[in-house]
């Protein structure tokens, strides 16, 4: 049983450097050989793991997606928040994961711009990969409603909005390399201070 264990751990080690790769490099000029490098092992045993480096990149992001949702999940379910006070805790709780991943961040964001100079869709990419916390937005939002907590919203203009501070959290840490996103995080209160019915 240890063995998995081991497999798991060594893989985790091998996202993390490749990550180091990812930021010092750009998603362009990181090879294989380069995270191998940076990992101490060769390429050969780097197969073993991953089988090129866009799949260990899409891991990175992957695995950051599932904690997130995992935490976001678990906001949604506390019974003693309200509606108003989940959808807040929840877009705050991203915006200190974006910063906490501010790194993380400028590589994907290399990543997209690689995409789109290479005739890719990049809005489809960003589109699959977050389209679940999207849609747990808005079943925050139309729980609420129907809890008579939330003003009767159109559900997706507010989730897009809820969704556009996210965007530029993430604009704000990377490009402009804000310190914190500290004033999002008051406005996300205030926006959702005005849909509140107030009891």
């Amino acid at each position: 049983m240890s063995i998995p264990v081991e497999h798991d751990k060594r893989r985790q080690e091998i996202l993390q450097k490749a990550l180091d790769v990812f930021i010092d490099e750009g998603f362009e000029n990181a090879t294989f050989q380069k995270i191998a490098d940076r990992c101490g092992i060769t390429r050969t045993t780097l197969y073993i793991y991953f089988k090129n480096k866009k799949e260990i990149f899409n891991y990175s992001i992957k695995l950051l997606l599932q904690t997130v949702e995992r935490d976001l999940l678990q906001v949604r379910g506390d019974k003693t928040l309200g509606s108003i006070e989940k959808l807040s805790k929840v877009i705050i709780l991203i915006i200190e994961r974006l910063e906490e991943n501010r790194h993380l961040l400028s590589v994907v964001l290399n990543y997209l711009l690689y995409l789109s100079k290479s005739d890719s869709d990049p809005d489809y990419r960003v589109r699959r990969r977050t389209i679940r916390m999207r849609h747990i937005l808005a079943s925050m939002l139309i729980e609420g409603i129907r809890a008579e907590e939330i003003k009767p919203v159109n559900v997706r203009i507010m989730d897009d909005l809820l969704y556009g501070l996210i965007e530029t959290a993430i604009f704000r840490l990377t490009v402009l390399k804000r310190p914190d996103a500290g004033e999002l995080k008051k406005a996300v209160e205030e926006t959702l201070n005005q849909i509140r019915i107030d009891p």
